[in-house]
């Protein structure tokens, strides 16, 4: 067989990995094992606007996955209470242990007990997968003594029960016991979930959106789709003054500054000494979101004067307020004001920074570019991150894709050329890493802006209202019209469009995605055009909750389908400790396979057919002569 100089040099190089005869036949052997297996459970949660307890809580559990296996397996065995305690010692076993710990319960009845109790679960949550990767799930330290205990058999010689037990009972003895309750946890954590996605918005209104980037940097495999407020702290890390002022004056209208000043070591005080001066009579917080609200209204002025193409000139207001009458008209209506005290803002010049302006915004930019706990986040939200992604013939994006009136894809034009659909979502994938990686043009920091909050941005999808709600006392004007998309996402005719444009199939593919809360309270449906689009943010931020009605919705894709999971809200790790209490959550089948879903039918089954086809090209270049291999 001739071989191109291409492919003859990939086959010499795949035979240095593979260099005889027999470890070929050997891997094609476990590939094609590997193929017959059911697919790896996926776990989707989105919105988690900095809700680190309530996400590390669900991430524990599973979206209550353990909880169920645990149920299933020890149902006839342990009372409802004790599989409450078994598993609050799974989703926090240094914190379980050291609270038994102080109630004298580690004897070493329970440990043998307990381990026993894990050796079970673990191997039941690890049998849909090959020995060699669930072998890779062990943390190294106790990797031997792991897969001997999960590999026992019930029945074996009585010489094998005797050295499985020995190894228990050594555990315990050598007071190594906890450290190995702790690894096993992990471990079986990791095989319940095989793959995570978070469908955005890591950042904003809770207190610790770092600590949850944190977790997630030590996730084993998971992907992210940006949200409009992850977009926004990228765009403030890459330098975008409008980013960076929007940042701050969300931190203060949620009160969790300490974010930004113990998380990311970025000082508000300038800002906060220059607001205690022009506006003497308010306190610290409310001072401090009034000067950087002003600021902001300058800047994004200044930005759509700048990009024409954003076709946002309504968005420039403050020339339009009259502070003699205390009143601003738009569209020809006249809107009262909240207030007309605007002491940095010039008749002349209404999008002009004052000097002192200026040089706070100056100090802000180079404190968020010399942040190195803030750039490791934001170079992980690039690297684990995209706009969208298309995985096991799921769409998954965080808001929306632009559509117009009638339902077609909204074409949107910058710098000459016009986008829609995919191509769009590839654009501003494209150009966000510009901002961020490239030459710092304007143009591309301009951008991450638009892509906050444009009016045809697929990350905000609506008509932002800040300055509004900021300025203007009357809520009917606070109204944020959406883009067409969530009303049309209930056509499964449309649906079906919106995934062929990202050749999905529109028989086994979904749209998931987030944004928008749920109103389960007033009765909207999570599930939409007849099945095909998901949206699962329910309420996971606390400030959504009493709208909602529930705390969030996380998504569950196994083998044998899709799950949607509701969850009521999460009081503290604390009572989960002490009372084992766990989140009340209701499962909803979405969609239930009449036969289990393979690797072979996934996206990882395609990459290993490809490997399949090297590697039988490779054995016979072996057996032709093309290539020798090693004796």
């Amino acid at each position: 067989m001739n071989y191109s100089q291409q492919k003859y040099k990939y086959l010499y190089l795949l035979s240095d990995k593979y260099p005889t005869i027999q470890e070929v036949y050997a891997e094609i052997i476990h590939l094609q094992a590997i193929l017959d297996l059911p697919k790896g459970t996926e776990h989707f949660m989105s919105d988690l606007h900095g809700e680190y307890e309530a996400f590390y809580h669900i991430l524990n559990n599973c979206s209550g996955v353990i909880r169920e296996k645990v149920d299933f397996l020890f149902a006839r065995t342990l009372t409802t209470e004790q599989c409450a305690e078994f598993c609050t010692l799974i989703y926090y076993p240094k914190e379980k242990l050291e609270k038994l710990q102080e109630k004298e319960f580690l004897t070493a009845e329970w440990y043998e007990t307990t381990i026993y109790h894990l050796i079970k679960l673990a191997k039941f949550v690890a049998s849909k997968y090959t020995r060699s990767k669930v072998r890779k799930a062990m943390p190294k330290v106790y990797r031997y003594i792991l897969d001997e205990l999960l590999h026992a058999q019930p029945k074996e010689h009585v010489n094998q029960l005797s050295y499985h037990k020995k190894i228990v009972d050594t555990l315990i003895s050598i007071k190594s016991a906890n450290d190995f309750i702790i690894a096993f946890s992990k471990m079986i954590k990791r095989l319940a979930v095989d793959h995570l996605h978070i469908v955005g918005d890591i950042f904003d209104r809770g207190m610790r959106p770092d600590a949850i980037i944190d977790m997630l940097i030590e996730h084993h495999s998971l992907d992210i789709e940006w949200g409009n407020h992850d977009i926004l702290w990228m765009g403030a890390a890459a330098g975008s003054e409008a980013c960076i002022a929007t940042v701050i004056r969300n931190s203060l209208s949620y009160r969790n500054m300490d974010v930004l000043e113990k998380g990311y070591a970025i000082s508000l005080r300038p800002l906060s000494l220059f607001a205690a001066k022009i506006y003497p009579d308010e306190n610290s917080i409310i001072a401090s979101k009034k000067a950087i609200s002003m600021i902001l209204f300058k800047l994004e002025g200044q930005l759509i004067y700048r990009n024409p193409e954003f076709k946002m000139e309504d968005r420039l207001l403050l020339h339009k307020i009259d502070r003699n009458t205390s009143s601003i008209t738009i569209d020809g209506k006249i809107l009262p004001l909240k207030s007309a005290y605007f002491p940095t803002l010039s008749q002349l010049s209404p999008y002009s920074l004052t000097e002192e302006e200026a040089q706070i915004m100056r100090d802000l930019r180079i404190t968020f570019q010399e942040s190195e706990r803030l750039h490791k986040h934001i170079r992980f939200l690039y690297k684990k991150g995209s706009m969208y992604r298309c995985y096991n013939q799921n769409l998954l994006f965080h808001g929306c894709i632009p559509l117009d009136e009638n339902g077609d894809f909204a074409n949107i034009t910058f710098d000459g050329k016009t986008y829609f659909g995919k191509s769009y979502m590839d654009y501003a994938d494209k150009k966000a890493r510009e901002a961020y990686f490239g030459i710092k043009q304007q143009k591309n920091l301009d951008f991450m802006w638009y892509l906050w909050c444009g009016r045809k941005s697929p990350l905000s999808g609506r008509k932002i209202k800040t300055f509004e709600r900021d300025i203007i006392d009357d809520p009917l004007s606070w109204a944020e019209p959406k883009n067409p998309y969530y009303h049309y996402s209930n056509s499964e005719k449309i649906c079906d469009m919106i995934l062929k444009e990202f050749n999905l199939s529109t028989k086994r593919g979904h749209i998931i995605n987030g944004h928008v809360p749920v109103k389960v309270i007033n009765g909207e449906n999570p599930v939409r055009g007849n099945g095909k689009a998901i949206v699962i943010d329910g309420g996971f931020c606390r400030a959504y909750q009493k709208t909602t009605g529930i705390a969030g919705y996380t998504l569950i894709y196994n083998s044998y389908g899709l799950r949607l999971m509701s969850h009521q809200p999460f009081s503290n790790s604390q009572k989960s400790l002490e009372k084992n209490e766990d989140i009340e959550s209701k499962s909803k089948i979405i969609e239930q396979m009449q036969t289990r879903i393979m690797v072979n039918d996934t996206d990882l089954g395609e990459e290993i057919k490809i490997q399949l086809s090297d590697l039988e090209e490779l054995l016979n270049a072996y057996k032709t002569g093309v290539l020798t291999p090693q004796e």
